[in-house]
């Protein structure tokens, strides 16, 4: 069987409500707080399906990306853990995930049962200005994800990418100090996969850790699997926390924040672009577009360079998954232009165009259907190539 691209970890089931009042104090507004699974709020299964059934649900991780591919018109697979459960064999936000990625002809073959432990479940402060709230997630299956259980997944499906969600956020995972994953990545590289992981904010609040220099010992993750990594995008904060974490502080005090992220992508370019000839992406994203440097197959740089997006007309629904949905959408770009991308170049600001493109279709979405604006690639690949600057919501849904 061969696939065109192979998602895997963290399952989860994001919950929200303004009323999740604890999210606040543990994670921050916009920070992400990684709590114990024994520490889990003890809501009953029932209350998890009434909330599920009252749209208080939506599929996360996976299922920020991989129904968006899909509907694209790509064969994606995910290879996650669920928790076993009396919903068919699951737990209700296990049944929930898997019944979500199959309604978009996601390929569920390759989920593991977990015995003991629920799936994955965040609970997100809901903030009625649609700015993102702080998230308090608790892993349960995803700390337990065996990278020998899912490469056989990986020589069964032949992916021509796999995507690992996310670096930071499972005990396992993240084992030997990153050097697992690393390790996973580089025997992925080795079969020919283009590969792309992604981490995530943590430990609280992240205006909070940038102001004060913070160390955040989870990016430190990142040395061993950035050079062996294909593709990385990070937001703008996350830059400044990568760079506190594992570069040097302080290094571009009071510059402006484009100087700041084209002396980053130079920087992390520099440092670890020297491990192996393979094409590179490394990227930057921020409210009206994103950042690239780019190699191609010939060892050509361009860049530091701003994509800025053509669709930044209309209102946000909701901001969670935005970075996740660009990933899909650039993904989705590189997996079509696979042969160019490994063997000569690819049109760049396509590429970051299509994942501006993505985002902006899924955050602008109702929250009861964030796919509902995905279209084939082609007809997104139409409205990218007319490089129009939309004026209108309406009109850039009229385009596709």
């Amino acid at each position: 069987m061969n696939i065109d691209i192979l998602i895997l970890n963290t399952a989860v089931v994001d919950f929200r409500s303004d009323e999740f009042g604890f999210v606040g104090k543990l994670a921050g507004p916009g920070g992400l707080a990684k709590c114990k699974s024994t520490d889990m709020p003890s809501y009953t299964q029932n209350l998890y399906k009434q909330w599920i059934d009252g749209g208080k649900a939506a599929a996360g991780g996976p299922g920020n990306t991989a129904p968006l591919i899909a509907k694209a018109g790509l064969k994606v697979a995910v290879g996650v853990n669920l928790g076993k459960g009396n919903f068919d064999g699951l737990d209700i936000q296990g049944r929930f995930f898997y019944e979500t990625m199959k309604k978009y002809n996601v390929d569920m073959s390759q989920i593991f049962i977990h015995p003991d432990l629920p799936t994955g479940t965040t609970f997100i402060d809901e903030k009625a200005n649609h700015e993102r709230g702080g998230i308090v997630y608790f892993p349960n299956a995803n700390n337990e994800f065996d990278f020998e259980y899912f490469k056989k997944s990986v020589k069964k499906l032949k992916p021509k990418i796999v995507f690992y969600m996310y670096s930071g956020l499972s005990d396992r995972g993240d084992a030997n100090n990153g050097k697992d994953l690393a390790n996973f990545i580089k025997w992925c590289m080795e079969k020919g996969i283009t590969t792309i992981a992604d981490s995530h904010t943590l430990a609280g609040n992240p205006q909070s850790l940038i102001e004060k220099e913070k160390f955040v010992l989870e990016y430190k993750l990142l040395e061993p699997l950035l050079p062996v990594l294909d593709i990385f995008f990070t937001s703008y904060d996350e830059a400044r926390m990568i760079e506190n974490t594992i570069g040097e502080k302080g290094r571009y005090a009071g510059v402006s924040q484009e100087e700041y992220i084209e002396n980053f992508l130079r920087w992390l370019s520099a440092r670890f672009w020297s491990a192996n000839n393979n094409p590179r992406i490394l990227g930057v994203t921020v409210k009206d577009g994103a950042y690239v440097i780019y190699r191609d197959a010939h060892s050509n740089i361009t860049g530091p360079t701003k994509v800025t997006s053509s669709f930044m007309t209309g209102n946000v629904n909701d901001l969670a998954g935005a970075g996740d949905s660009f990933r899909a959408g650039l993904i989705t770009y590189i997996a079509k232009k696979t042969s160019s991308f490994r063997n000569n170049k690819i049109e760049i600001e396509q590429a970051v165009q299509m994942g501006n493109l993505f985002a902006s279709l899924y955050i602008k979405a109702p929250l009861m259907d964030r796919y509902s604006f995905i279209v084939t690639f082609e007809r997104m690949l139409n409205v990218i190539e007319t490089k129009i600057v939309f004026q209108s919501f309406e009109e850039l849904l009229r385009a596709l």
